[in-house]
């Protein structure tokens, strides 16, 4: 019987989400599949991270493209972005926790290119005059990061109705990221 990758990956996610301790036996048991058919998949722990890092980079990239980033107000892209990341949040979420990714010459060259189109958006935003421009787009984008992790975590333990994520995250965001007038 083939294994299916994907199936895999998926249930792996959904899993490491909610437990980010999962053994690879508690993993493969997720996936409905044996330790050992797991391990012919992913040679152990940190392959398995690897792949659901470039199944999250996968899913950002086609979240940064469905959001359209360059068209409209910054407020609004910042929105549709939110709205699109939003079925990877879960999964980002696991991932922010896993440091060895982001450390050192192994870093994949994803989260470089998404880092760099978030905070492109910001930086609009900024010289559109829509937000602060005391707030580097780099602190921007891992506000942004940051918030999709904790309405992730808040959502996955219940103490937050999913229907509110993308309210939640887009209005703490904008309500800090918004320049105010001086008076």
């Amino acid at each position: 019987m083939a294994v299916d990758r994907e199936h895999v990956l998926r249930s792996a996610a959904a899993l490491l989400t909610r437990k980010s301790t999962a053994t690879m036996d508690e993993v493969a048991k997720a996936a409905g599949i044996s330790r050992a058919t797991l391990h012919r998949q992913f040679a152990g722990r940190d392959v398995l991270v690897r792949a659901l890092e470039s199944l999250g980079i996968e899913e950002c990239e086609a979240a940064l493209e469905a959001a359209r980033l360059g068209d409209g107000s910054a407020q609004d892209a910042v929105r549709r972005l939110v709205k699109e990341l939003e079925k990877a949040a879960g999964l980002l979420a696991f991932l922010y926790t896993e440091n060895q990714l982001f450390e050192g010459e192994e870093q994949n060259e994803g989260w470089a290119r998404i880092d760099a189109g978030i905070a492109a958006l910001f930086r609009r935003g900024q010289d559109s005059g829509e937000f602060r421009i005391d707030l580097t787009p780099a602190w921007l984008t891992e506000a942004l990061y940051g918030l999709m992790a904790s309405g992730a975590w808040a959502v996955t333990e219940g103490r937050v109705a999913a229907k509110d994520f993308q309210y939640m995250i887009v209005e703490l965001l904008l309500g800090g990221a918004l320049r105010r007038e001086e008076s």
